[in-house]
């Protein structure tokens, strides 16, 4: 079985699909659309017809609408979810739009319940073609060169622990990939004593989600953890050093984990993500263990970290370029994040500006105020004329 490896740049809007859906999200993401549009489906409200398909978000709350309409009439689900590089920010931090589109019409990639099209392009695709190989080897310096994650809010001179330690990574409590694996808050502190049993005296490291960081939602660690050598590190870092100055990597379902095989690390994963079960990771959750579990069977092929990125960052995704309204390969969009991080990381300390007129101030504020406020300053010329 091969599967459709064409790129996102590839994809066209010709003899567009109806995309049936019941979350206003949908209609009110002028940029969801437009991507959607760009490959091939067409949204609209009511019930299903004929071809039609029912369009979900992942596995989120109102996604059962969805599904329960496409069971009453016999159609099929396509869903959409945001793809592993998604902008600056998270978005309920103000990041924006999305770069790009996960559409699956088979399951979604952080649920080990039904086979997703990822968990297939990684099961059957031979992904050995050295062309794409070669893109998938540059795109991934291209990430740890640039400081680039799938949100990319910290500094660059954010300090890394020094010595030696081991890295558990939390998540936001009730994350659907945590509930797709069914694991709970048991299981976070079921792995944070694995690390502390297989590193005895090592230095323990909790890296927050970045939503937790900007308070945004709980994570799944408390203060009360941070006991017999255990700190957690709060503050926004680059994960590509932080990683690579681990002495190991314990994770449930974080894309960390993800990033920490392409650091050159076999991390522990204890929950069921897309990157689990293909030699790369040392596997805790029980669905992973047997070796005749239908999981296993389906990820029973070994894999180097080189194919797994290029199945999941360039045959799986829809990338979109929002500058020339167009679908794009993922090189035009790590230089987008790219463009848009190095922004951040000079603005978003905030600018001090003196001897601005009161008529410049509402530009000077558009253009360097978008992550904090410009503060102006009156210099002693300015206060002596408006006296």
């Amino acid at each position: 079985m091969r599967f459709n490896t064409e790129s996102s740049a590839e994809r066209s809007s010709a003899g567009a699909r109806v995309l049936r859906v019941y979350n206003g999200g949908f209609l009110r993401d002028r940029q969801m659309r437009r991507i959607l549009s760009l490959a091939g489906y067409e949204l609209r409200l009511g019930l299903p017809r004929h071809e039609d398909a029912v369009g979900v978000w992942g596995v989120s709350p109102t996604a059962h609408r969805g599904e329960t309409v496409a069971r009453m009439f016999g159609s099929s689900i396509v869903r959409i979810e945001d793809p592993f590089l998604r902008s600056v920010l998270p978005g309920r931090a103000g990041g924006g739009a999305s770069f790009g589109l996960s559409i699956d019409h088979r399951g979604v990639h952080f649920s080990p319940r039904s086979a997703s099209d990822l968990e297939v392009l990684l099961a059957c695709e031979p992904l050995d073609d050295p062309a794409l190989r070669t893109r998938a080897e540059r795109a991934i310096a291209w990430l740890q060169d640039s400081a680039l994650s799938k949100y990319s809010a910290f500094p660059l001179d954010a300090q890394i622990p020094d010595g030696e330690y081991v890295l558990v990574v939390d998540q936001t409590q009730a994350d659907a990939s945590v509930i797709a694996s069914s694991a709970n808050a048991s299981t976070f502190a079921r792995m944070l004593q694995r690390a502390q049993d297989d590193h005895p005296g090592v230095r323990i490291i909790i890296k927050s989600h970045p939503e937790t960081v900007l308070g945004h939602r709980l994570g799944y660690y408390r203060d009360a953890d941070t006991r017999n050598g255990v700190e957690i590190l709060r503050e926004p870092v680059n994960p590509w050093p932080l990683l690579t100055g681990a002495r190991a990597v314990y994770t449930v379902s974080s894309q960390m984990g993800f990033e920490a095989i392409l650091a050159g690390h076999k991390p522990h994963v204890f929950g069921c993500p897309f990157y689990a079960g293909w030699g790369l990771t040392n596997d805790h959750a029980p669905a992973l263990q047997g070796e005749h579990d239908p999981i296993q069977m389906r990820r029973g092929r070994s894999l180097c970290p080189t194919q797994l990125f290029a199945a999941a960052m360039i045959l799986y995704p829809v990338w979109y370029d929002p500058y020339r309204d167009r679908l794009c390969e993922l090189e035009d969009t790590l230089a987008h994040l790219e463009a848009q991080t190095r922004a951040y990381r000079e603005d978003y300390a905030g600018w001090s500006a003196a001897g601005m007129r009161l008529w410049k101030r509402k530009h000077i504020q558009q253009f360097f105020g978008r992550y904090r406020a410009v503060r102006f300053v009156e210099t002693p010329t300015e206060r002596t004329t408006m006296v």
